[in-house]
């Protein structure tokens, strides 16, 4: 951090919020706040006379309360800047001012305000870290009742030198050494009632680390750990794990039921043995608990901003999990560390090289190649309406609707997914190639003779095409007679696309693309669900059957899926009759034909 801070390219500033971000790849607008510190950084010695007479104290956070400080205070001894600052909803202001009457470099200034910076980037690196997962939910382990029972947080700051009791573990209650201690895993993870579903990557080894610090200092204390999986999987993790055991270390596997505190403040601990099959019970004097991880509290507010996607656990969801591990679905912004998912120090690290790596490649010739699918405004038939712009997962689209000014396109932020040439009521928008005359003329070639035998599937190009494929390759059987129609995302596929297939004969129509959630294109395929959904509604009007027309979200791994929805489309596709066939072709062409306004002569 000290060599970051005094590097010449990076600046660094800390207490600061990124507010808004605006523009697109290599033109990036950042609004960012930095909170006043009420200390002149460039000026403070970090001398400390003015914490020595400041009369107000608080707890601690970085010793996690196990410790105090005051109003004015360093965040953590290697903080950067290595500077004072006041925390002013603790101050007592100029009421007290004994700070500012002993600072000999006068850098303290009662009057300093919040400060708006606005910056021009080409990429952007979301780092935002993570937040361990508070356990005064689970109660059954008396964290809020029990003084003797602590996170591995707080147990990490009892034995670090640099901690309140300069590395001697003590408990709490009665400050004694402990003579036992007892380590319960996955506080906060692998649960569905409450914390995560998820594992988060650290506990365990974080766990088997404590241990072995405790048995460098202590030989003799008793240690014991409850554990559902002891997870070693890194390089030398199981080496460290068979050490941990090899001194004397206890790995009982099962997670404790309940947690009493007996008289003399020790704890007892009742676990169902899941390798023996027995209730036990274990007294110990002290009890941590290995917290989980989780999300940083601003990870959603800054998903919106930014056009993220997040997964069902809330970390950010990559653009692929195994070609571009650290890109965002949005060109231009990468992930490192656990903003993207939990991981230790050495994965952090690694994914922070590689997220640089990605942006100096993507930044380093001043210019970046635009990809020729994007969308195209013909503004003779735009009418401003703002519908494109409404539905662009990427705001690509700009469009005055106030004083009618036709849409315009972005091209170096516009990443080709279709959705806005699909919602276009007026055909103002041309989807370069993927016209809609191209896709209407691949359904009057794919039905020109046995439309009646047909299942024709629009397939998303990252997703349901790619899981087609997944299914080719691994030898996976399907109905010869399915027709697949490729576009970007599934959002391209227009309204007038499924009618014209109906009136041209198609028994069944499926719409394909990727999982909620999951959308290479952010959340575009919202808007196939909606608009499946409309039409749905318009075809049983009609008199037309709705389940002739399926969704279905098929991701690139899931070939059997693939196989299995083209299998039940086969089916479906049987149930209907020539005579329900021409029918449809009756109403859509009577509709049509009511459609058309009058002409004269």
């Amino acid at each position: 951090m000290a060599d970051a801070g005094r590097h010449p390219n990076i600046k660094v500033l800390t207490m600061s919020e990124v507010v808004d971000v605006k523009g697109y790849v290599g033109n990036f607008d950042i609004k960012i706040v930095k909170r006043a510190r009420y200390v002149d950084e460039k000026n403070c010695t970090s001398c400390g006379d003015c914490t020595k007479v400041c009369p107000v104290v608080f707890p601690d956070e970085f010793n996690v309360g196990l410790s105090s400080r005051k109003a004015i205070y360093i965040p953590f001894p290697q903080a950067v800047p290595s500077s004072y600052l006041i925390n002013m909803n603790e101050c007592m202001g100029r009421g007290c001012s004994k700070c500012l009457e002993v600072c000999q470099k006068k850098c303290i200034h009662f009057h300093s305000s919040d400060e708006e910076i606005n910056v021009k980037v080409g990429s952007i690196v979301v780092a935002t870290g993570l937040e361990p997962y508070n356990p005064k939910e689970m109660d059954e382990y008396g964290y809020t009742r029990f003084e003797n029972v602590v996170t591995s947080l707080e147990f990490e700051r009892l034995v670090n030198a640099g901690g309140p009791t300069k590395g001697d573990l003590i408990r709490p209650k009665d400050r004694k050494p402990p003579k036992s201690v007892g380590f319960i895993q996955c506080v906060g993870s692998r649960s569905k009632r409450k914390g995560g579903q998820y594992c988060s990557n650290v506990c365990c080894m974080n766990t088997i680390k404590s241990t072995l610090v405790l048995k460098e200092h202590q030989p003799d204390m008793e240690i014991k750990v409850f554990y559902i999986d002891i997870r070693a999987f890194g390089k030398g993790f199981e080496d460290l794990y068979t050490r941990s055991r090899s001194l004397g270390v206890q790995y009982l596997r099962g997670l404790p039921g309940l947690v009493e505190e007996l008289a003399d403040g020790s704890m007892r601990v009742a676990l169902e043995n899941t390798a023996s099959g027995k209730i036990e019970y274990h007294d110990l004097d002290m009890l941590v608990l290995a917290l989980g991880i989780k999300p940083s509290a601003g990870t959603q507010k800054l998903q919106e901003m930014l056009g993220l996607q997040l997964t069902p656990d809330g970390f950010y969801l990559e653009a692929h999990p195994k070609l571009q591990p650290v890109d965002s679905a949005t060109r231009g912004i990468f992930f490192a560390g656990c903003a993207e998912g939990p991981k230790d120090i050495k994965e952090s690290v690694t994914q922070g090289s590689a997220a640089a790596a990605r942006a100096i490649r993507l930044m380093h010739n001043g210019m970046i190649l635009s990809e020729p699918i994007t969308s195209e405004v013909i503004e003779a038939h735009c009418k401003a309406c703002g519908k494109c712009a409404e539905v662009c997962p990427y705001n690509a689209i700009t469009v005055d609707v106030k004083n009618k000014i036709p849409a315009k396109v972005n091209t170096a932020a516009c990443a080709g997914c279709g959705t806005c040439a699909a919602e276009c009521a007026f055909g103002a928008i041309v989807m370069n190639h993927f016209t809609d005359q191209q896709i209407t003329s691949q359904i009057d070639t794919l039905l020109a003779e046995n439309a009646q035998d047909k299942v024709l599937t629009f397939a998303c190009n990252w997703c349901s095409y790619a899981g087609a494929d997944y299914a080719g390759v691994s030898r996976l059987q399907y109905p010869a007679n399915i027709r697949l129609i490729r576009t970007m995302c599934s959002g391209r596929v227009d309204e007038k696309f499924i009618w014209h297939a109906y009136e041209k004969g198609a028994p069944v129509v499926l719409v394909s693309g990727c999982h909620i959630g999951d959308c290479h294109y952010i959340n575009a395929n919202h808007w196939t669900e909606k608009r499946v959904g409309k039409i749905h509604k318009k075809m049983e009007k009609r008199g037309i059957r709705p389940e002739r027309l399926q969704l279905a979200w098929i991701s690139a791994a899931e070939g059997v899926r693939f196989s299995n929805v083209m299998s039940d489309m086969e089916s479906l596709r049987k149930t209907v009759s020539a005579k329900e066939i021409e029918d449809t072709i009756r109403i859509l062409q009577y509709k049509g034909k009511s459609d058309r306004p009058e002409t004269s002569d």
